[in-house]
């Protein structure tokens, strides 16, 4: 069976005999039958669940949905990107198993859930004090380095939240879901697509308007990821009432007005910290900025984070800050789903 996408070129098509294959019987055993208390996650995709094989590995199992279309091309692409790509930050796919119309993706389990599950939660939260936010900030970046430009091949991952950012026993960050991600040829730098995916509050505005994205629309995700890990705040549930603004909008505030440290986590703010701290809302405000070419390379964004660059430039207004939705006009869709407050993925933002 040979797996391929529209949107995928034909050279980068891939044999499902290449990875290794689990017997449907042995998935059914170690979910014991897709039990619903094995049930760790749900997608547009389908179900993901945990399992256990005979010797005692713990897995997740990734099905997919019977009558979900999108499922299906998503899991072509995740199995075409994934299984070509290895990084510590990178979720392992230890095969596949299909069945008729089963197909599954079976990966290492993340014992420790996603990112937003410890920083949303008042108590979780506490067990990431500086020190472990920055580990997780380092590892996401150094997994995103390689997407766009340390692996064989070039991955724009399109669908960047917190999430989509699993922990492993020692919360060790892992990039997860592939089902968006793009590969790009050669000399390819810039795509366009007319079906737009991602997260509302994650996409970058060439991405949500015009559907053009690249690396540095990967940038703007990590941006709003960086500065949600600083403050302990959702971009897409934080709504300042008085000022009608979003997170990133409440951060452009507090900068302008040489207030920045009150946007820091009471969790992590601490004098010892507050340099690397500052440096790191610095470096999520320019990897925010409405022009994609004002925005650093995850290579630069490296060096930052690694003060291997002194001097940074003054960061410009991040896009979609200041808008009501109920000021956003019915010819202006596109903003007015991205300026929602529901962490919801877009599919398509096109009539059908």
């Amino acid at each position: 069976m040979v797996l391929h996408t529209g949107e995928i070129h034909q050279e980068n098509q891939v044999k499902v005999e290449d990875l290794p294959v689990f017997e449907f019987k042995n998935i059914l055993t170690a979910t014991n039958n897709f039990d619903l208390a094995n049930k760790i996650g749900q997608g547009g995709f389908g179900t993901v669940y945990k399992g256990q094989l005979p010797g005692g590995l713990e897995i997740a199992v990734k099905r997919l949905s019977k009558t979900s279309g999108q499922g299906l091309e998503e899991f072509m692409n995740e199995v075409i990107v994934i299984s070509k790509l290895q990084h510590r930050n990178l979720v392992r796919l230890l095969g596949c198993c299909i069945k008729g119309e089963e197909k599954m993706l079976v990966y290492e389990y993340m014992p420790n859930n996603s990112l937003d599950f410890y920083l949303f939660d008042p108590i979780k939260k506490k067990v990431l004090d500086w020190q472990k936010r920055s580990y997780i900030i380092e590892g996401i970046s150094r997994g995103l380095l390689y997407l766009h430009r340390d692996s064989r091949l070039r991955i724009i991952h399109r669908d960047l939240k917190l999430s989509n950012i699993l922990l492993d026993g020692d919360l060790n960050p892992k990039i997860s879901d592939f089902g968006m991600a793009r590969i790009f040829g050669g000399t390819e730098n810039e795509g366009n697509t007319r079906r737009i995916v991602g997260t509302y509050g994650y996409m970058s505005p060439e991405y949500a308007m015009e559907g053009l994205f690249s690396e540095k629309s990967d940038v703007f995700s990590f941006g709003v990821m960086l500065l949600e890990i600083i403050s302990g705040k959702k971009n897409t549930s934080f709504y300042n009432h008085e000022e009608a603004i979003n997170l990133l909008g409440y951060v452009w505030k507090l900068w302008n007005e040489e207030d920045i440290v009150s946007l820091i986590d009471s969790e992590i703010y601490n004098s010892n910290n507050m340099d690397q701290i500052l440096r790191c809302i610095h470096i999520g405000l320019l990897c925010v900025q409405e022009l994609a070419k004002e925005r650093p390379t995850m290579a630069k964004v490296i060096s930052m984070l690694n003060n291997e660059i002194d001097k940074f430039p003054q960061p410009c207004q991040p896009a979609f800050i200041d808008r009501r939705i109920e000021d956003i006009g019915e010819s202006s869709q596109n903003i007015r789903l991205l300026t929602s407050m529901n962490d919801v993925t877009i599919t398509s933002l096109h009539g059908r």
